[in-house]
């Protein structure tokens, strides 16, 4: 069954080609296309295409179909196109005509459209409260472990005293401006589409500032032509998002293998959360950081693939949107997986002590020795002479106290308004005004 099927089949090998991954992709997008259909049918009744009658027996389906699809009992059968052919087919086959009036004022395009804007919005939800969690994590170990001293590098050669502190917290401070990225792309996919019908709207009076409220959409993308040129700029823009979590996750990963490596020996994790090798048996490898470091190299290229296929289109739907699924869809599932190990291997981490004691540390205490003697009055130039020349000479002893305390440093980390940041950006996705519409959506 194919919603535009008229009197003559299409050859199967097209059939085949043109349909490709989309049935496996549309289940992603079973529950959100009856949400989809509650809502237009309501609104469809509102304007007397549809009866109180008939959209009493079509909502309760639908529901009922929703029900089936979160208990896992949903499919989409052989010889049916899509998603949206499915679910239309099962109201037809249980109500008849009256199935068959779900359609009108909507085309494919604006359904899959709403569709990909209630699934991504989903999927933010799940990323953005994952984040946290990490985030959170993050923020206890740099609590826990300031007073912890580790090396700085630049060029990774020994540069200057850092701490565990420092670390920690660098990563969730970067986590924040990831989310005021996904905030932006939430932004965009929290427009409504639906009304646009195949990209120049409907002769029907339909009601697009209802189905809005009703989807809990923070407005619309009201010019029903860029409804459509939406569709791959807004999943440019998502993955662009998912690629800067994806960037901050890579970074950590690479650290915590050159930290467990035995020449650095910074911190390690329990056996079960390593690997071993097939002949040397005294080998613990990073293997789960080193896939979260692979995983995220593909996200991080997540935004060209995307930009690719969209690139040089004029406007109107073409069907190469179709595609952007088979890439973009896996994506959410490779970023979440990295987000949850990240987290199971920071909750299980080991930092080592006292790393500053041994002795190929001393000359990162230079700049504090450089810094004492100007306080002392010596101009900068003068003093970094000096203890360069004592460094040369073998006089440069290197056991100094760190004294950091502005915002942000070794002795003041700033984590409570590190927090209020990450606070009020995860506010500002207002996620509780989504989760009440479609609650009542589904009641």
């Amino acid at each position: 069954m194919k919603l535009w099927q008229k009197e003559i089949s299409t050859n199967k090998q097209v059939d085949t080609f043109t349909v490709g991954q989309d049935r496996e992709m549309d289940l992603f997008l079973a529950s959100f296309d009856v949400l989809g259909s509650l809502a237009h049918t309501q609104m469809l009744e509102s304007i007397g295409l549809l009866s109180a009658h008939d959209l009493a027996l079509i909502q309760k389906e639908l529901k009922n179909i929703y029900h089936q699809i979160e208990a896992g009992n949903f499919k989409i059968e052989d010889g049916v196109e899509d998603v949206h052919s499915q679910v239309e087919m099962l109201l037809t086959q249980k109500l008849g005509e009256a199935g068959k009036k779900i359609h009108s004022g909507r085309s494919r395009n604006d359904q899959v459209l709403v569709d990909l804007k209630l699934f991504f919005r989903n999927q933010i939800q799940e990323i953005v409260y994952s984040v946290d969690e990490l985030f959170i994590i993050l923020t206890q170990l740099a609590e826990i472990h300031k007073n912890k001293l580790m090396p700085g590098y630049t060029h990774l050669q020994i540069a200057m005293p850092s701490s565990f502190g420092l670390w920690f917290g660098a990563y969730a401070e970067s986590l924040i401006d990831d989310l005021e990225l996904m905030l932006a792309a939430y932004k965009i996919c929290n427009k409504n589409p639906l009304g646009s019908a195949a990209g120049y709207g409907s002769s029907f009076p339909l009601n697009r500032t209802m189905t809005t409220n009703l989807l809990g959409f923070e407005s619309l993308n009201y010019n029903v032509v860029y409804a459509q040129m939406g569709r791959g700029k807004t999943e440019r823009i998502l993955s662009q998002a998912m690629s800067s979590i994806a960037a901050t996750l890579n970074k950590m990963a690479m650290d915590a293998c050159l930290f467990m490596n035995q020449n650095f020996g910074f911190i390690s994790f329990p056996d079960e959360l390593t690997t071993g090798s097939s002949i040397m048996p005294h080998k613990k490898n990073p293997d789960v950081w080193e896939l979260i470091r692979g995983r995220t190299n593909q996200l991080q290229a997540l935004p060209n693939q995307i930009m690719l296929l969209t690139t040089n289109l004029p406007s109107g739907y073409h069907r190469d949107m179709q595609l952007q699924k088979e890439t973009l869809f896996p994506a959410f599932q490779s970023l979440m997986a990295c987000l949850d190990m990240s987290k199971l291997m920071l909750k299980n981490i080991k930092i080592k002590d006292n790393i500053l004691d041994d002795s190929k540390y001393q000359y990162l205490f230079s700049v504090e020795e450089v810094n004492n003697l100007v306080l002392a009055g010596t101009p900068f130039r003068e003093a970094y002479k000096k203890v360069g020349m004592d460094i040369e000479a073998g006089n440069f002893s290197g056991k100094y106290e760190i004294n950091h305390t502005h915002e942000g440093s070794i002795g003041n980390l700033n984590l409570n308004e590190v927090k209020a940041m990450m606070k009020k950006v995860i506010e500002n996705f207002d996620f509780a005004t989504v989760d009440t519409a479609l609650k009542n959506l589904i009641a």
